[in-house]
């Protein structure tokens, strides 16, 4: 499947899980009511009825309250998630080996998916070998991974398994596994209230008489229910986990173009005396889906949440037999395996210079259908051109990206002008906005990106950007209209400009409104069709001084969208009109979404060329739209 193809197969996940969900409820409702019936058989009718109201409501409270409770309690993002299960933040300007090359992986991967950075996170107490992605949206996602993994795994095999992790991050598994939490939540809430009702619930024969009986009778129904319920939810648990791991094993492989990474750290589990448990249980217990292996044993098959170890396997190496686990167990049971002494006799580094001596390879573009096939993924050409992003970026200028107290200023700075009074300006709105102190930092990090090559701008403000949405909200929103004034100080805003303020924004909005966006839609093209021609038209513009040319894109792109239709030429007269256009448009069904994505590429590649500013604008169209495309530089 490729990502329009995945979106329509989680929605309906979803549905079911929803559907399962609301039947097990009313399940849960009815067999409450059929207790509550006998328990009061014997009052008035009346009476059996208040009771029943009174039981219903109750019951359907206290699921809906567990339900959203611990909905809301996930929405501080992925960080939080890893902080709970005590992980420790990783300096991105490391210089550790082991951390160096774990940041390293993930940034390279970052920039070839053309999601943000996640911020990154390791358990640092946890020898066996495991991981796993945490967050509501790609905005505020977190990537975890043991001490075990980081020590015991070779560069190959660590990219296997921060591959699987960014599929689940690509293929919004995490926003999935945060429902499940929720739901599974609600319905133990209630067999944990039956239980306190029981505990210090009415007591002695008087109080019978007043009700006291129906109460206990209902409290135990409750209780007995609700671990009844949570035990037929953790296998519909177990059953989608098992499900979204083997895609996620799949994807791993397709974005490495090779199996042996993930091969080996599957088969590195299997033969460490540790594998992939987890030494504090009840933090293995709280993500336990979430993990790169099991971080336990079940009892059971059913409440497996992943896939066998030796089917995982197997799946990649054919020729893997139960008995070569013996070996493996017997090759490293004497002595762990070493990843970074692996990695120097594979002849890996992660000790790279970064900076303008490496060379930024080109990227051929391809079909419209070639790009839409990219979109949500990665080839190994796309890890490659992201390792030479990576490698690309001045230190100075990743340092600032990187730390918390430079990030802003960064950011702030490429949007800096290069006329001294419109220069002036900008910065004594920053002071006037967010502070001298600000505003002096902005200045300095004037004179770090001075040179920085135009295709590294945005692959920059995208390791930055974590930084920023972790900050306070209205700290955020203070620096989101800091940059819209920036941009409009010389009283234009140019086509850089507006692709990092509109990527910010959309980043910002969904970590503040995780519930509201990245999902798939249901509207069609011809209810979001002016927004969509405007569109069009800007790309179009964007792409051809020429008028004619434009015209010609622009009719190119609405006969792949719109086949055997026509519309005038009418790019709007100023950026910040496109605006209203991407909410309509982010609500198209994956099928029209995908469609749409080729009608944008169609236009920018009409000419045969690829500008780094059409390739900007249409990454920054495609992240808005949530479908997040790789860097395509012509």
């Amino acid at each position: 499947m490729n990502f329009f193809d995945r979106q329509r197969a989680a929605r309906g996940t979803t549905l079911r899980l929803i559907l399962l969900f609301t039947a097990a409820v009313l399940a849960i409702v009815v067999v409450v009511d059929g207790v509550v019936l006998l328990a009061t058989r014997a009052q008035p009718a009346s009476s059996v009825v208040s009771w029943l109201i009174v039981a219903t409501a109750f019951t359907a409270l206290i699921i809906a309250g567990g339900t959203i409770s611990k909905t809301i309690a996930l929405r501080a993002g992925g960080s939080a998630v890893a902080l709970s299960v005590g992980a420790v933040p990783v300096d991105p300007t490391t210089t550790d080996p082991t951390l160096r090359r774990y940041v390293n992986i993930v940034e390279e991967m970052s920039l070839a998916s053309g999601v943000p950075m996640p911020r990154l996170y390791v358990l640092e107490r946890e020898p066996g070998i495991n991981a796993f992605a945490a967050g509501y949206t790609p905005a505020d996602a977190a990537i975890t991974v043991t001490g075990g993994a980081l020590s015991q795994l070779n560069r190959d095999e660590l990219q296997g398994v921060i591959g699987h992790e960014f599929s689940h991050v690509l293929n919004g598994d995490m926003r999935l596994n945060i429902r499940l939490i929720g739901l599974l939540n609600g319905i133990l809430l209630l067999g944990l209230v039956g239980l306190r009702i029981l505990a210090f619930g009415p007591r002695g024969g008087g109080d019978r008489k007043g009700g006291a009986a129906p109460i206990l009778v209902i409290a135990l129904a409750l209780t007995i229910l609700g671990f009844v319920g949570r035990f037929f939810a953790s296998i519909i648990q177990a059953a989608v986990s098992r499900q979204r791991e083997w895609l996620a094993d799949a994807s791993a492989v397709q974005f490495t173009r090779q199996t042996t990474g993930l091969e080996g750290a599957l088969k590195k589990i299997a033969g460490v005396p540790t594998g992939s448990a987890m030494t504090d249980k009840r933090s293995a217990e709280e993500v336990r889906h979430m993990l790169f292996g099991e971080g336990g044993s079940s009892f059971s098959a059913l409440f497996a949440t992943h896939p066998p170890l030796m089917k995982r396997i197997a799946a990649l190496d054919p020729s893997f037999r139960p008995a070569d686990i013996t070996q493996l167990q017997e090759r490293w049971s004497a002595q762990a395996p070493n990843g970074l002494a692996e990695d120097a006799a594979l002849g890996f580094t992660d000790s790279r210079t970064s900076g303008a001596s490496v060379r930024i390879a080109s990227r051929a573009a391809t079909t419209p259908a070639g790009v839409s096939a990219r979109v949500g993924t990665l080839t190994k050409e796309d890890l490659a051109h992201g390792a030479n992003l990576s490698a690309a970026i001045p230190a100075a200028v990743r340092t600032l990206a990187t730390q918390p107290s430079t990030a802003v200023p960064l950011v702030l700075s490429l949007l800096v002008a290069d006329q001294p009074d419109v220069r002036e300006q900008q910065l004594r709105l920053v002071a006037a906005r967010l502070g001298q102190a600000v505003s002096d930092a902005t200045a300095v990090a004037v004179r770090q990106v001075g040179d920085l090559d135009r295709m590294l701008r945005l692959p920059v403000v995208s390791i930055a950007a974590p930084l920023l949405v972790a900050r306070p909200r209205l700290e955020r929103d203070a620096v989101l209209a800091t940059l819209d004034e920036m941009a409009r100080a010389d009283g234009s805003i140019s086509l850089f400009e507006y692709c990092l303020t509109r990527y910010l924004n959309g980043l910002v909005q969904d970590a503040g409104d995780p519930s509201g966006r990245s999902r798939a839609g249901r509207t069609d093209t011809r209810q979001a069709q002016a927004a969509a021609l405007a569109v069009l038209a800007a790309l179009a513009a964007a792409g051809n001084a020429d008028p004619g040319r434009a015209q010609h894109a622009f009719t190119a792109a609405v006969a792949h969208l719109l086949p055997g239709s026509a519309a005038p030429y009418s790019p709007p007269a100023t950026l910040g009109a496109l605006d209203t256009a991407w909410p309509p448009l982010d609500a198209l069904d994956p099928k029209y979404k995908q469609s749409f994505v080729e009608a944008m590429v169609t236009a920018v590649l009409d000419d045969g060329q690829l500008a780094v500013a059409e390739a900007e604008l249409l990454r920054t169209a495609c992240a808005l739209l949530h479908c997040p495309l790789p860097a395509l530089v012509a």
